[in-house]
């Protein structure tokens, strides 16, 4: 069966833009919040969000991240082949600041749980609040819920959801995969598909 059309090109657009309106209505003019995304598909909605933050705002965000969280997962150890980790760009202490973690999409939690353990190597938030693209809310394996979501998607575990972006996948677009018969034991576990 075809992969079903989640977000095409302009309801991915529109819903950047909302998220974003969304962050200004809760923080005004952003002072004092640090925008992190979590390596490595969470940078690409991050990037996607500071620079449009910047576009509505008019000036630069100033408190900006990216997070590796390779060694902090819990099944980094249990991999058939080495982890490769991204890099952290990240030039600024978090304590007393307000930050928002960013993710393409939430599925069972454990990776915004590996991304919560990195942070604090940095600093300790005055807060942290969660940002995502696209909540997969019925699959949680840990109890961590967003605060900013993009997009809700009701499916079942062996369903995949890929975040398509501009820059490394020639167009925006959130596609769900439907379950094949032996999904399970051929479904991959890398970057493009959700965590």
């Amino acid at each position: 069966m075809r992969p079903v059309t989640i977000l095409d090109a302009k309801a991915f657009g529109l819903t950047i833009t909302r998220l974003c309106h969304q962050l200004i209505e809760d923080h005004g003019d952003l002072a004092g919040v640090a925008i992190i995304g979590l390596q490595p598909r969470g940078i690409l909605l991050a990037r996607r969000l500071r620079a449009e933050l910047k576009r509505i705002l008019g000036r630069e965000l100033l408190s900006y991240g990216e997070l590796d969280i390779t060694f902090h997962r819990d099944d980094f150890r249990h991999r058939t082949s080495l982890p490769s980790p991204s890099a952290t760009q990240l030039d600024f202490t978090l304590d007393d600041r307000r930050v928002v973690l960013v993710d393409d999409v939430l599925f069972t939690g454990r990776t915004i749980r590996a991304g919560l353990d990195a942070l604090l190597a940095f600093g300790r938030p005055a807060s942290v609040q969660l940002l995502v693209l696209i909540d997969r809310r019925f699959s949680r394996q840990v109890p961590i819920q967003p605060d900013y979501v993009g997009k809700w998607v009701d499916s079942i575990a062996d369903e995949r959801v890929t975040v398509e972006w501009k820059e490394s996948d020639g167009q925006d677009q959130v596609l769900l995969h439907p379950a094949t018969r032996d999904s399970r034991s051929v479904r991959p576990l890398n970057a493009a598909t959700d965590q």
